[in-house]
């Protein structure tokens, strides 16, 4: 199989996983959420008391971790921990975590390895400029912090999970500080990228617009 890349970067809470989902199904392409990947990795430090700072500790972390990816589900030796890291916890340190040069290092390989020969959709934050810069396709997908607040807001309630929205705004607002900062493949939209704004458009009429510069590519 010919392999086909769609990369589709952005902030936290730009709608990347849920753009990604519907227009994977639409192409039959092969579904790679590696924010879950890194909100894996931070739960272990979360449940375990990882010093981040610390080089042998984390270290140590990346070699105690194995990553599975089943469908929708996800696994963290062997655990379906999949409702764990959505929790505005797990939230809160997956930055620091993502900033860390190690953990980049072994999830970037992970993702080239699982992607290798495979027409597969990835969204992230360095996908189109780091893990696949001669990517088909590369969109870099953004929303103000008050839209993505509503919609992590709204992601919370859904799971019965309580948080108001000035705590969630700051984090995000936090959250797009430390992505676009961090030494380690910062958050940037790669030059060769189509930038869409979601914060007023429909789920349909992103994948729309995605849907164009794929169909330009296939065509």
């Amino acid at each position: 199989m010919e392999e086909f890349i769609v990369t589709v970067d952005g902030p936290a809470g730009s709608g990347k996983s849920t753009i990604a989902k519907i227009v994977a199904a639409k192409y039959g392409l092969t579904y790679l959420d590696t924010g879950a990947m890194y909100r894996m990795i931070a739960l272990y430090a979360l449940e375990n008391g990882v010093n981040l700072e610390d080089e042998k500790s984390v270290e140590a972390m990346l070699e105690n971790t194995k990553l599975d990816i089943v469908g929708n589900k996800f696994f963290l030796n062997g655990k379906d921990v999949s409702e764990e890291i959505r929790t505005p916890e797990v939230s809160g340190i997956v930055s620091p975590v993502a900033a860390i040069k190690a953990v980049r290092v072994k999830l970037v390989e992970l993702q080239r390895e699982i992607s290798k020969g495979k027409k597969t959709i990835l969204d992230g934050r360095d996908i189109g400029t780091v893990v696949f810069p001669n990517a088909q396709v590369k969109i870099f997908l953004v929303a103000s912090p008050e839209e993505r607040a509503r919609r992590r807001l709204n992601e919370y309630k859904e799971k019965g999970i309580e948080a108001d929205f000035e705590s969630v705004i700051t984090s995000i607002k936090e959250r797009d500080r430390i992505d676009s900062t961090r030494k380690e493949s910062p958050l940037m939209k790669a030059d060769d990228a189509v930038e869409i704004d979601s914060s007023v458009m429909t789920i349909d009429e992103v994948v729309q617009a995605i849907s164009e510069c794929i169909d330009k590519k296939v065509n």
